[in-house]
């Protein structure tokens, strides 16, 4: 009976043995001269045939596009250090069958999967995109002539785990039309090229984001819809993140919208690295810490932002609905001004903000709806001048927390609003200042 056991015990090892690839097996090398691009890729194709594990073992390893398939583990083992090719030539382009605003043409990617299901990526080790041998050629040139580092369309059942992404040449990671999306533990580090946001979640459904790490140039953790699909049931909890623009934000395209978001017990602050700056305030300082935007149509509702700890960000909070109205194809016109309606900001300390103050805007006729703010303490730098209210609605323009400069208001400028709720709101400032704690114009109880 023991004989038999012991059989039976080396034959499930090796069959466990047996769904692990090594890519070293399939002609990869631990040689950053060396491109083991074709070596990983069979490795990936191999196991998807399978399934298993990609192992990319403890080394130095470099490739251009690889393109991941349904039920493909990719692990990487500590100390395992997968670098991105610094060479055009080498980054397949790529063109998929959803339309969006950003999958018009085709684009590059370090690691892209269109259409596949139960796909992982984890392990201690690092992905770095080395995105500074990129330079920006254009104004929209991200995905086009800079690569993301990580790109998944049209998706399902996907897992990040306690990976370190590093240096996109623009977004680190872009999930587009993606349902069932799990990252958790994972550390991104993305200064060093234009619109390095950390993390971009575009119009999925049933997302958690947990214990997160982030430290990026342009857009912290952001929700986006550059399609009418909207991004539904998100949870985001308990991250760190840093920022030189916004640390959390819902927008800037906002085709569809945002429904049943929940962001609870973050702690958004300044880079420890202070060296490079391509956005954001000029003093390094994060534009904002919780922006809430529908500009392109769409309707933002029920969205919850708690325990949240803010330090050193210019405009703290920031709501907003404008009418940009840019459409996600060509032919698409937004025909109506989008809607926001039902936000609860409740515990939220800022510590270390700019003077600007934080803005709940809507435009005439099209007022933010049901807002409610409580228990939030505000320190600002403050030593402004009364200040009148801005007249220009600047209703079609880029919404940023700092886009009508000072405001009239140390705490909040309300304005076009109905049913703002406000408790237990306290603002100091560190230098006197002459402006009230609020102002609030065309607004109804």
């Amino acid at each position: 009976m023991r004989t038999f056991l012991f059989l039976l015990s080396i034959i499930y090892a090796n069959s466990i043995h047996a769904l692990d690839y090594n890519i070293l097996d399939f002609g990869a090398k631990n040689d950053t001269t060396f491109l083991s691009t074709d070596a990983i890729q069979k490795a990936i194709d191999r196991c998807s045939e399978k399934g298993g594990r990609v192992v990319i073992p403890t080394g130095n390893y470099k490739t251009g596009t690889l393109i991941l398939r349904s039920n493909v583990h990719l692990y990487l083992e500590m100390g395992a250090t997968l670098f991105g090719s610094t060479q055009l030539k080498d980054y397949k382009k790529m063109k998929s069958d959803y339309v969006s605003l950003r999958t018009q043409t085709t684009t590059i990617q370090l690691i892209y999967a269109d259409n596949v299901e139960n796909v992982s990526i984890d392990g201690y080790g690092t992905i770095d995109g080395r995105g500074s041998a990129f330079k920006k050629l254009s104004w929209n040139d991200e995905g086009i002539t800079r690569p993301h580092l990580l790109r998944f369309i049209n998706s399902r059942d996907i897992v990040l785990k306690d990976i370190t992404l590093k240096n996109s040449g623009c977004w680190m990671q872009h999930y587009l039309a993606c349902d069932r999306v799990h990252i958790h533990g994972i550390k991104i580090f993305n200064r060093n090229n234009y619109n390095n946001d950390a993390l971009d979640l575009d119009g999925c459904h049933d997302v958690t984001v947990s214990n997160l790490i982030a430290d990026s140039d342009d857009d912290g953790i952001t929700l986006k819809s550059t399609s009418p699909r909207l991004c539904e049931n998100i949870t985001i909890h308990n991250c760190v993140v840093s920022s030189h623009c916004n640390g959390i934000k819902l927008g800037t395209e906002t085709n569809g919208g945002f429904k049943n978001i929940n962001i609870s017990d973050c702690i958004v602050k300044p880079s420890a690295n202070q060296s490079t700056q391509f956005f954001g305030h000029p003093d390094k300082r994060g534009t904002s810490a919780i922006s809430l935007e529908i500009t392109d149509g769409g309707t933002m509702e029920n969205v919850n932002v708690s325990d949240i700890m803010v330090e050193g960000t210019e405009s703290p909070i920031f709501i907003r609905l404008g009418n940009r109205a840019r459409g996600y194809a060509e032919g698409i016109p937004v025909e109506k001004v989008g809607e926001i309606n039902g936000i609860h900001l409740n515990n939220i300390t800022i510590n270390n903000a700019g003077p600007t103050g934080c803005s709940i805007t809507g435009l005439p006729g099209h007022p933010v709806k049901n807002i409610y703010l409580s228990n939030i303490t505000i320190t600002q730098k403050g030593g402004c001048k009364k200040t009148a209210a801005p007249t220009d609605e600047m209703e079609k323009e880029y919404p940023e927390a700092t886009m009508w400069g000072i405001l009239p208001a140390t705490g909040f400028f309300i304005n076009h609003a109905h049913h703002v709720v406000l408790n237990n709101i306290e603002v100091n400032t560190i230098e006197k200042d002459e402006r009230p704690v609020f102002v609030k114009l065309d607004t109804l109880p």
